[in-house]
């Protein structure tokens, strides 16, 4: 009898201490739990127009490596989903947002392709808690937090006055090259050409050019209307798409003057040849890389961007700079050694 009433009280005191040490090292401050120290985790949804556009390409390498960069900096794990229709589809945006919500995404950053249809996918995002903001192209009556980009007015504005520079003063027609008609970013543009142009009494506007946003549409269009109104003398573009091909190399240099929006390694042979004279070029890398900055300031540090609308300004590429500025695109394109 007394050795099994030894053990029992053996077996309790092993569980009366056991309970001790356990609450102890529960109640101990510093001793850390597998959960404390595992890495925070953020996944931001990224949706460029197209994915066939070089600028998106340059805007996509530049979000991996804000992800990758501001990781290390701030001992973190950052990763990027990236959806992209292949061509401009607004529709397909609106559902990449909706995807992106549901996949449980901490924040979106979009370049907008028709406002009408994305606003109400950004704001149910919103209203679901999934910050969003805009790059490239804005959204401005929708609930996105803030617009990082260009100021598209004051663009085609400059874009108006390179032109109008290179015609000088004597009498002369030009045409607007203008893409997807339904983009805000372009309309505001063109918008933008239209009031300088009131500056230039000696220049008329044939009219205002619309096409699909591909290098093969956007030459063809320039190509067609060209050839059926040979007065014109210069090409405002908002958009470089038809540089993005080799087709209009074989133009005479100078005879028609052009003035594009971006400066791709594939329009730069323009500029060098002298077939186009100013390229005013969007700083697309910082796209990707300052979306995540600021993604990164507003879910993880609780910081919103000082401005509504971040304006970044324009490089002008012309044949004197133009050898220097193709060694970015090593960089923004991932191909830096």
């Amino acid at each position: 009898m007394y050795t099994v009433r030894k053990s029992a009280l053996l077996i309790c005191s092993c569980i009366f201490l056991t309970g001790l040490i356990s609450t102890a090292a529960a109640q101990e401050p510093n001793a850390p739990s597998p959960a404390a120290n595992a890495k925070k985790k953020y996944v931001f949804g990224v949706i460029a127009k197209s994915e066939g556009n070089p600028v998106f390409q340059a805007a996509r390498q530049g979000a991996m490596d804000a992800a990758a960069d501001l990781s290390r900096k701030y001992d973190l794990e950052i990763s990027i989903d990236w959806r992209t229709p292949n061509q401009e589809d607004a529709q397909k945006q609106a559902d990449y947002v909706e995807q992106l919500v549901i996949n449980g995404v901490d924040g979106i950053a979009i370049s907008v392709s028709d406002a009408t249809k994305a606003n109400s996918a950004i704001n149910e995002a919103v209203d679901k808690g999934v910050p969003v903001m805009c790059f490239d192209s804005d959204a401005p009556d929708s609930k996105r937090f803030c617009y990082y980009g260009i100021d598209d007015v004051e663009c085609g504005r400059q874009v108006m006055r390179e032109l109008a520079q290179l015609l000088g003063t004597q009498e002369c027609k030009i045409a607007i090259l203008a893409g997807n008609q339904n983009a805000p970013n372009l309309q505001a543009r063109v918008r933008g050409v239209r009031e300088e142009v009131q500056s230039y009494p000696n220049i008329q506007v044939v009219d205002v050019y619309y096409h699909a946003e591909t290098p093969q549409d956007a030459a063809a269009k320039i190509e067609e209307v060209q050839t059926t109104n040979p007065e014109i003398k210069g090409w405002a573009m908002v958009g470089g798409w038809p540089l993005f091909t080799d087709t209009l190399l074989k133009w005479e240099p100078g005879k028609v003057k052009i003035v594009a929006v971006d400066a791709l390694p594939a329009e730069l042979p323009y500029v060098e040849q002298g077939v186009a004279q100013v390229l005013l070029a969007q700083r697309v890398y910082e796209w990707g890389y300052r979306s995540i900055e600021i993604m990164l300031d507003k879910v993880h540090f609780n910081k919103d961007p000082q401005k509504v609308r971040d304006i970044m300004v324009l490089d002008r590429v012309t044949v004197d700079n133009v050898a220097e500025y193709a060694k970015n695109w090593d960089k923004w394109l991932g191909q830096q050694k």
